[in-house]
């Protein structure tokens, strides 16, 4: 394979600056393009939600380099605009007037919070997390009663935060128990508990059926009948993955952009990771992660793979939350299979470890508070359970 002498990373999120720092340590020596929609450097999502908006880490901490580590590294960044239009035959993208040839492309474009039309109507105070602008807002509005509206990743850091900050909150979710789809029951009640204990006001099995905004102050009746005055609305119910460009440019799109074992889109030319990236696992089948280590990892298997590695992108999905004074760590994926069982050992204040298992294999392990124990987690994932578990 000729190496192309032209790169175009579109994204200015984990997968794009990654992606950029393997090519240069690769020792590529072609040239390399940026494109960023917001007007910052690269930066990393999961300090939004976490040390960022508790105020326990500064706002440029989030960044991947510096200025001066792109200009040493000749690297050409386009930021503050997003990419309008892609051409896979003429091999361009547009920047609004601007255009830019490649011979390999990187799409890491990430991906959107889902709205809820009831709340953007309402006119009610209301805030989504995805940048850095956002997790700025949001902690100025840490006060007062707070609904958030959701009980996954991103609903329970805030309730954290929030309740960190003095906040009265309230959680709402139509699941029976927090991240039930990602955890099942058993763990879900885990991190139900740890709410609980730090005074949230957790309905789970609720949804919003009314919302309005009347003299200054927003009115909300749930579905189970409770009544609330919120000063903050913060909707957490999941993102959508960013494939606009992509579809546009008519390459494969299905829940993100369909890529091989090895990241490459429906055009030979064209790569994809990240949040975007409906990827084929060799073990684990079609499967898109949103999350901080995948962003990582596949945006420099894919700088590698557009320089002609062969290798499939094999690594098991990885995450990680912090809540309040608990930390976990997440190996492994379900699927849609599902699983047969989960086993714990421990307790989650003292340190707890969790296996899922599904025909006598562990497909999934996590730890709660047991900082030693990823390592042993990573290994048993894909095998039988441990001896003495």
């Amino acid at each position: 394979m000729n190496t192309p002498e032209r790169i175009v990373i579109v994204g200015g999120g984990l997968a794009g600056a990654n992606a950029v720092e393997e090519l240069r340590e690769r020792g590529y020596e072609g040239s390399i393009t940026l494109i960023g929609a917001e007007d910052h450097l690269p930066y990393e999502r999961p300090p939004l939600s976490k040390g960022v908006l508790l105020g326990n880490d500064p706002p440029e901490s989030v960044f991947v380099h510096d200025e001066d580590w792109y200009t040493r590294h000749e690297v050409e960044l386009v930021v503050g605009s997003p990419a309008t239009s892609l051409d896979t035959q003429a091999r361009l993208v547009r920047v609004d007037e601007r255009e830019f040839g490649y011979d390999k492309l990187l799409l890491a474009t990430g991906s959107i919070p889902r709205h809820l039309a009831a709340v953007d109507k309402s006119g009610a105070p209301a805030g989504y997390l995805r940048t850095l602008e956002d997790s700025r807002n949001l902690k100025e509005h840490l006060s007062g009663h707070i609904l958030v509206i959701g009980a996954g990743w991103i609903g329970l850091e805030v309730a954290s935060a929030a309740r960190q900050a003095g906040a009265e909150v309230t959680v709402v979710d139509p699941s029976e128990v927090p991240l039930e789809k990602v955890m099942g029951r058993e763990l879900g009640e885990v991190f139900a508990g740890l709410h609980r204990d730090h005074g949230v006001d957790l309905r789970m099995g609720t949804q919003l059926s009314e919302i309005s905004r009347t003299d200054d102050a927003t009115h909300v009746r749930l579905s189970d009948g409770h009544e609330l005055w919120p000063d903050l609305v913060v909707v957490g119910i999941g993102v959508v993955p960013d494939v606009a460009l992509a579809e546009a440019a008519g390459l494969q799109v299905d829940n993100g952009v369909l890529v091989d074992q090895r990241l490459r889109t429906s055009d030979p030319a064209v790569y994809a990771a990240g949040d975007i990236a409906n990827h084929d696992h060799p073990r684990l089948g079609r499967i898109r992660v949103e999350h901080w280590d995948v962003a990582i990892n596949q945006g420099r298997h894919a700088a590698r793979a557009m320089l002609g590695d062969e290798t499939p992108y094999d690594a098991e999905p990885y995450f990680f939350t912090d809540q309040y004074d608990w930390g976990m760590e997440y190996v492994g994926h379900v699927g849609a299979d599902g699983y047969d069982r989960v086993v714990t050992t421990g307790e989650a204040a003292q340190g707890l470890r969790a296996y899922w298992v599904k025909d006598d294999v562990v497909v999934a392990g996590m730890h709660l508070n047991d900082w030693d124990a990823i390592g042993t987690i990573r290994k048993t994932v894909g095998g039988p359970l441990p001896d003495g578990v």
